[in-house]
């Protein structure tokens, strides 16, 4: 069998492949509350046969949303809603994750599909984004306000209820969005936090956030829910959060009971990156081998062969799609093909012929 068709276990669950579908921003959600866009959408990405389903960047408060428009998980009626999603990603046999996300600096943003960019006024239906320091993010929103000891404990509790809420709407893996530079990522960056207090300054003064946020997931769902965090490797820029500050953070989430390291990098300010195939994949390997965590790999990975190479090569122990997935939804179903795959059960009874010379169409 390939690597990239070998099933993983974290924990309690068991994922019946190693192709994931990375987090997506869809911007469709109305009041945080998903919909029929989101049911089809992540829907056939199951159907698909992807081995996990991560849902987009999902806001833990209203504050903590990217945009207006995207998902939440702040309260019931959205758990209801998630409900009917995860409901039908484990129909199709697929593992269903959610991401927990707050935006930080980059809160109250147009999503693009009004052709306006940048931040949103509060007369326009914005609000004032919280952040470690009043450091705005180029183009957005002037005005982030810093958070003191409160607002950090909110944005604690914050995680957890969304984590609890997650769970009861039958969420198998929670991932905690530290990257991209939002909210986490802002604080363990020295280009974002210029606090001096216990939350800024030193490596571990900034990683307290993360490990607080973590900490609170951890005591807020059982122990057999694997836990998932998603990091910016690098800045890209000097003098911003590094590979070896990655390393030694993984390092510590290991020890609080962080299951797997979604290996991503750059998004917390403007950079200039060497984008190409597998860009990120090093950045990955060196996780995997310096803090001894199973590690995702992520980022221009496009071709069967590809992956399962990054895989066998020791780089990775999952691989995570995203517009690939959006270019062909049943990349994991060729894939299958491609690797000599036939065994393996992610084809969808409806698509196969039930007898030999079986009609299938109308």
């Amino acid at each position: 069998m390939s690597q990239l068709f070998t099933p993983i276990a974290l924990r309690e669950v068991t994922v019946r492949n190693r192709v994931w579908v990375a987090p997506m921003c869809q911007y469709s959600a109305v009041d945080g509350v998903p919909n029929d866009w989101h049911l089809v959408h992540l829907g056939a990405l199951a159907r698909g046969g992807a081995g996990l389903v991560f849902t987009e960047a999902t806001a833990v408060t209203p504050a903590g949303r990217i945009s207006p428009e995207d998902a939440g998980l702040w309260n019931d009626d959205q758990r209801a809603a998630w409900a009917r999603v995860v409901d039908f990603v484990h129909d199709q046999g697929a593992t269903a994750g959610i991401q927990l996300a707050h935006a930080g600096r980059k809160a109250s943003s147009y999503s693009g599909f009004t052709g306006q960019r940048g931040g949103i006024a509060d007369h326009e239906g914005g609000w004032r984004p919280v952040a470690p320091s009043p450091v705005p993010f180029p183009g957005l929103r002037e005005d982030p306000e810093p958070l003191d000891g409160e607002g950090i404990a909110r944005v604690v509790a914050a995680f957890g209820d969304a984590a609890e809420r997650a769970v009861a709407a039958g969420f198998d893996i929670l991932e905690v969005h530290a990257a991209h530079g939002y909210l986490i990522h802002e604080f363990l960056s020295p280009l974002t936090n210029h606090r001096d207090d216990e939350y800024g300054g030193s490596f571990d003064n900034r990683v307290r956030l993360v490990l607080e946020v973590v900490r609170e997931v951890r005591r807020r769902v059982a122990a057999g829910v694997p836990v998932v965090v998603r990091l910016s490797a690098t800045d890209w820029l000097e003098g911003g959060w590094s590979t070896g500050d990655t390393v030694g953070l993984a390092s510590l989430l290991r020890e609080e009971g962080v299951d797997l390291i979604d290996s991503s990098s750059g998004g917390n300010a403007p950079a200039n990156i060497p984008a190409g195939a597998g860009y990120q994949v090093p950045f990955a390997r060196r996780v995997r081998e310096e803090a001894c965590i199973p590690v995702g790999a992520v980022g221009m990975i496009t071709e069967p062969k590809q992956a399962e190479d990054i895989l066998a090569e020791g780089s990775a122990d999952v691989i995570l799609l995203g517009r690939e997935l959006l270019r062909d939804p049943h990349w994991p179903l060729r894939a299958a093909s491609e690797l000599g795959e036939t065994e393996t059960d992610i084809w969808p009874v409806q698509y196969l012929e039930a007898e030999p010379g079986m009609r299938v169409g109308g």
